[in-house]
Order: structure tokens, then sequence, then C-alpha cells
């Protein structure tokens, strides 16, 4: 594959981040390139420094959607800039506990092997938080969970996906936070869980990229919308990127296929 960017560094630079960018950048099905400064993806925020807040007011970030749960956001510990706005969405949904028993069990909840599952069996999730990034106040918007992998990459797979962006560089895109594995591992102070994830995928007949291929070709965004009750503002808003973009033609069914 060629360089999937027009240009291939999209890091967001912030002290204290190490695995946040710019979904701007990346190729279309029209040849078009996905808007900058749009939207953007990282790790968990409060791990900012003061400078680094100074930063994503520089790169135009107005508005932070929190993906986390209660629970992970209760142990946050730094204020945050005044200009800020915040809006918490849930995305895991825990309290299903039937859904999330096998995944937390066999530590497939780290993969994601679990995308197309939890978006077929809790659409309103992944619909909240997309309807927060589209109507968020004015500026770029930045989502983020913990270590901006998972629930950062199932929600960047949709938003990327609905405006049209060539499949290769959405799982180009999701592979950047794997190879950013040691330089996570490093920023949270712990081993890299990238080799125990892949061989955990190799177990189940697949591997970290081929999971996430699999989410992808199945994510059928139409069904997907109707089933999250998105609305037609909503819609509008998610299928050129807050207006930043021009609408991608859209056709029921996969439009990856």
């Amino acid at each position: 594959m060629g360089d999937p960017t027009e240009n291939k560094d999209r890091t967001l630079r912030v002290e204290g981040l190490v695995n946040g960018r710019d979904l701007g950048g990346l190729r279309r099905a029209d040849g078009a390139l996905t808007p900058r400064g749009v939207l953007f993806r990282s790790e968990n925020v409060d791990w900012i420094t003061g400078n680094g807040w100074q930063q994503i007011h520089d790169a135009g970030i107005r508005s932070v959607v929190d993906l986390r749960q209660q629970g992970e956001r209760d142990t946050d510990t730094k204020e945050r800039p005044s200009w800020l706005t915040t809006i918490h969405v849930d995305l895991d949904g825990v309290e299903n506990k039937e859904f999330w028993a096998d995944y937390r069990d066999s530590g497939l909840v780290g993969t994601a092997m679990y995308f197309q599952p939890h978006l077929a069996a809790m659409p309103e999730r992944a619909g909240a938080a997309i309807s927060a990034v589209i109507n968020a106040p004015a500026g770029g918007v930045l989502f983020h969970c913990m270590g901006g992998r998972d629930r950062t990459g199932l929600l960047a797979m949709a938003l990327l996906h609905a405006i049209g962006t060539d499949p290769e560089c959405i799982v180009d895109d999701y592979l950047e936070t794997v190879r950013l594995g040691d330089a996570r591992a490093a920023r949270g102070e712990r081993n890299n869980v990238e080799p125990r994830l892949e061989e955990l995928c190799r177990q189940h007949g697949t591997t970290t990229e081929g999971a996430f291929r699999d989410a992808l070709e199945k994510f059928d965004l139409h069904t997907f919308l109707d089933a999250a009750k998105l609305t037609d503002r909503d819609r509008e808003g998610l299928f050129t990127w807050r207006g930043g973009a021009t609408p991608t033609p859209q056709r029921p069914g996969n439009a990856s296929r």
C-alpha cells in the first residue's frame, strides 16, 4: 500500500500524549482527503500537562468526548481549562453483563473482535458517541478512552467509514496505535500488551489486524444508523464531519464492499 495520507505525520503533538493524532489527511474513495483540524483521537487526556493544554488549544480543539466509564473518570486528578467543553459518553455499557461476560473472561475485550457484536447489541452506545462528536460546540473535537485503542478505535472506524475513507487508510489508522505499543506502555509504566493480544487473536484464528479488518468489512453503516436511531441532523453532521467535508454518496448496505 502507498502512503495513505497527504502528510504521513498526523501526530497531535501534545505534552503528555503519545497516541494522539488528527483524523484528517486520509484518502477517501472520491479522491479527496478527510478534513484536518476537525476530529482527533487520543488516549486519556488526564495525562496532558499544562503546556499540553496550550498545545491542544493551538490545534483548534475546543471539545473533548470522553468514552470512559464513570469509575475510570473518577480517577482523574487534574483540572481542565475553562475554555474546554467535556462531554461524557460511556461507550462500553458494562451494565449489560450478559454481553460482556465472555469478552471479559477471555480477554477479547482488548481486541477488535468485540466491535461488531457490540455495535449490534448496543447500537445506542456508539450512536450516542457519534451524536456527541457531531453536535459538540464549534471547534475541533478530540475523543478518547483510556489507552486510545479499543473504544477510541471503534468510534474512529465508524467516523472514518461514514465519509468514505479508503478502508486501507482506516486499517492503517487503527494499526498506528498498535505500532505505538511500546510508547503507550512506557507512558503507563507497564508492559506492552500488544504481543499478548496478537497471540490471543491467533488462538481464535485471526490476528490483531485481521480482527479489525473483519469488523470493518462487516460494519453495515446504514443498518447501524437505523438501529442507533440517529436523527437526520446527526446523519448530516456525520456524513459531512460537522460541515467540514463534502459527503460521499451513500448507498444501502455495507459501503466498504
